[in-house]
């Protein structure tokens, strides 16, 4: 179309040109047109040449209407969205209304069940505080013409009862019953010191204990394994007791024997366990504690 437009305007400023010149010179424009070169089937081959790459490379599209197209398609599932959303609450919308309703009649009949017991609890307080006025005005009131409340008196003691409460007290001794009581409450406290001290000398006192995992290595693949575990276990002393055993592999055909036990911290120790056991030379490369854990 530009190329169309271009032929056009030349051809239009050639004609000017043209008419400029003397008659003579002047031409008809389909002789103009004769002698000018312009391509006039240019949009029938731009046509052909984009159907051929339809073909070959299927339908182009414009960008501009893609993106419209696009947009579109956006805009027709937000209106899906929208309706479901509607349609979905429409239903739940009555049912929370309902259910809205339902609670709100029962907070109501609540509050006017509570109403009626505060009223209720307000009339018999009000009761109660006339009552207690009443009483005490009763209590209070002077006696006019001896026509007042009769309050209670009391018999006057009898005079023997008190003669002889007084003989009594007069008996008491006063210092010479906190000697006798201090001594018998010393007497007790060693009494009980002594029970303790006992019963603590009776218990067995806690001896510290420790488990430990041994790494026993061999010199080489040919060390019997079984003789070498019957001369650790051969280690006997007071406060070591030997456990499970197994073989563990090191690499290259050699395995190491890994054994636990159990020792009292007081007699047997780590050092000495290693100082054992490496006696056994034909068979005892060396020894590594791989675990020591308190009990």
């Amino acid at each position: 179309m530009v190329r169309a437009a271009l032929a056009h305007s030349f051809c239009s400023e050639q004609q000017r040109f043209i008419q400029r010149q003397p008659k003579r010179l002047k031409m008809t424009a389909a002789e103009c047109l004769t002698q000018e070169r312009i391509w006039f089937d240019k949009p029938h081959y731009d046509e052909a040449e984009r159907q051929f790459y339809e073909r070959m490379n299927g339908p182009t599209q414009p960008k501009q209407d893609t993106g419209a197209n696009s947009i579109l398609q956006d805009i027709a599932r937000a209106r899906e969205n929208i309706q479901k959303s509607l349609a979905g609450s429409g239903g739940g919308g009555a049912a929370d209304y309902g259910e809205l309703t339902a609670r709100m009649k029962n907070l109501e009949l609540e509050n006017q069940s509570l109403h009626n017991v505060v009223e209720e609890l307000r009339s018999a307080l009000s009761k109660m505080e006339s009552r207690v006025s009443a009483l005490e005005k009763r209590l209070t009131a002077p006696t006019v013409n001896g026509t007042g409340p009769a309050s209670p008196q009391k018999a006057p003691p009898a005079p023997a009862k008190q003669e002889e409460e007084d003989e009594d007290e007069d008996d008491i001794d006063l210092f010479g019953s906190d000697e006798e009581v201090d001594e018998e409450a010393e007497r007790l406290k060693e009494q009980r010191l002594q029970e303790y001290t006992a019963k603590k000398a009776k218990k067995p006192a806690l001896i510290a204990k420790s488990s430990i995992l041994l790494d026993v290595k061999p010199w080489d693949d040919e060390t019997d394994m079984a003789k070498l575990e019957e001369c650790v276990r051969s280690v006997q002393v007071d406060g070591l007791l030997w456990g499970a055993s197994k073989l563990v592999p090191v690499g290259y055909g050699i395995k190491k024997l890994q054994i636990n036990c159990v020792v009292e911290d007081d007699k047997v120790g780590t050092d000495f366990l290693e100082e054992e056991i490496t006696k056994f030379e034909d068979y005892v490369q060396s020894v590594d504690v791989a675990a020591f854990n308190k009990i």
